[in-house]
């Protein structure tokens, strides 16, 4: 009897406004939450191993690393913080656990979205790697890099709220901060928007044939400030990403067919039978390129001195020096066929009349 007194009395010696028992229920129910957090962690990674083994993505397997990443603070202050909600313990103390739990969790939280926003940034400039683009990598690593910097300030805006901080007081000041940085570095930032819109728009991609104003060229590099073309003459065209989103674009690489039009004038000495036969020829020479389709040859008008004849027809490639090789050879097909059927093209003349 003595002895279950003396330790029920044991029992009940306070320390910090607890029991022993109370504390030993607490170091109890700590331990069971930690080992039961541990048992879970293993039990799902164990689990998503023997997925990631039936499946092709990666995704699973960086989920697999994203939880394994997760180390024993986190599994520690959870289990202290279920813990004193059995004891009697300082709000101060409740509130700190709440508060490291937080931190915690937006941290473990924003490395495991990182991770992510990082493979999809790999995949992206693997896939331009494999379909031979040039364009800078560096537009995809920005835009994972300004991802990741939105995430740390939520974070640290989610802390601060919990830490009592008025918020909206300080992101008013922050965008006042903002736009005065905006202002001094305005030029770069556009450069720096402009970059994303091509990147995301594609209003062009590497290997079209543009044409911006009074320039055109090949693009042969799209970067982050600036867009490289080689222009018809060789040299090369550098163009601020702000000046080609700002201004009206052709686009050449987009184009699957080329319509082209042009007039042939043959001198008016030409008899009716040949100026018969002129439109056959013509279109026989289009006809034999292999990427041409003639569309309609007409003789089409007179002047004062020329029959003018007129053949419009497409030609089925992108390419500008493919049609002009194309144009070419049916030029040269023309002043071959005139000449052989003795063909006269007309050419400028000048007749005076002399009164006696």
């Amino acid at each position: 009897m003595l002895q279950q007194i003396q330790a029920s009395t044991i029992w009940n010696i306070h320390f910090l406004n607890n029991t022993l028992y109370d504390w030993l229920t607490a170091l109890t129910i700590f331990l069971v939450v930690l080992i039961c957090l541990k048992i879970i962690k293993s039990i799902l990674i164990n689990r998503l191993v023997e997925f990631t083994k039936k499946t092709t993505t990666q995704l699973d397997d960086i989920a697999v690393e994203a939880i394994n990443k997760i180390h024993w603070p986190f599994y520690v202050f959870i289990s202290l913080f279920i813990t004193v909600n059995f004891i009697s313990v300082n709000d101060s103390i409740y509130e700190a656990l709440y508060l490291i739990i937080i931190i915690l969790s937006a941290y473990y939280g924003i490395k495991v979205v990182e991770r992510f926003v990082d493979y999809g940034a790999e995949e992206v400039i693997k896939n331009q790697k494999s379909e031979g683009s040039s364009s800078s990598p560096a537009i995809i690593q920005i835009s994972g890099a300004v991802i990741k910097l939105g995430l740390w300030v939520s974070a640290i805006l989610l802390i601060l709220s919990n830490l009592g901080i008025n918020i909206s007081s300080l992101v008013t000041g922050l965008g006042i901060g903002g736009i005065a940085v905006a202002l001094a570095i305005k030029e770069i930032l556009s450069d720096l928007f402009s970059s994303f819109s091509i990147y995301l728009d594609k209003p062009f991609k590497v290997g079209d044939f543009i044409v911006v104003g009074s320039d055109k060229g090949t693009v042969i590099k799209i970067g982050i400030k600036t867009t490289r073309l080689q222009s018809l003459q060789g040299e090369e065209l550098v163009m601020s990403n702000a000046t080609l989103t700002k201004s009206s674009l052709q686009n050449f690489g987009k184009l699957e067919k080329r319509r082209i039009s042009f007039n042939i004038f043959v001198d008016q000495e030409t008899t009716l039978a040949k100026l018969k036969k002129i439109p056959l020829l013509l279109g026989a020479i289009i006809s034999d390129e292999p990427k041409a389709e003639v569309n309609r040859v007409h003789f089409s008008s007179i002047d004062e001195s020329n029959f003018i004849y007129t053949i419009v027809y497409f030609v089925n490639t992108a390419d500008y020096v493919e049609y002009m090789n194309i144009q070419q050879n049916i030029n040269l097909g023309i002043v071959e066929k005139f000449s052989k059927e003795k063909i006269s093209f007309s050419h400028p003349t000048q007749t005076v009349y002399v009164k006696k």
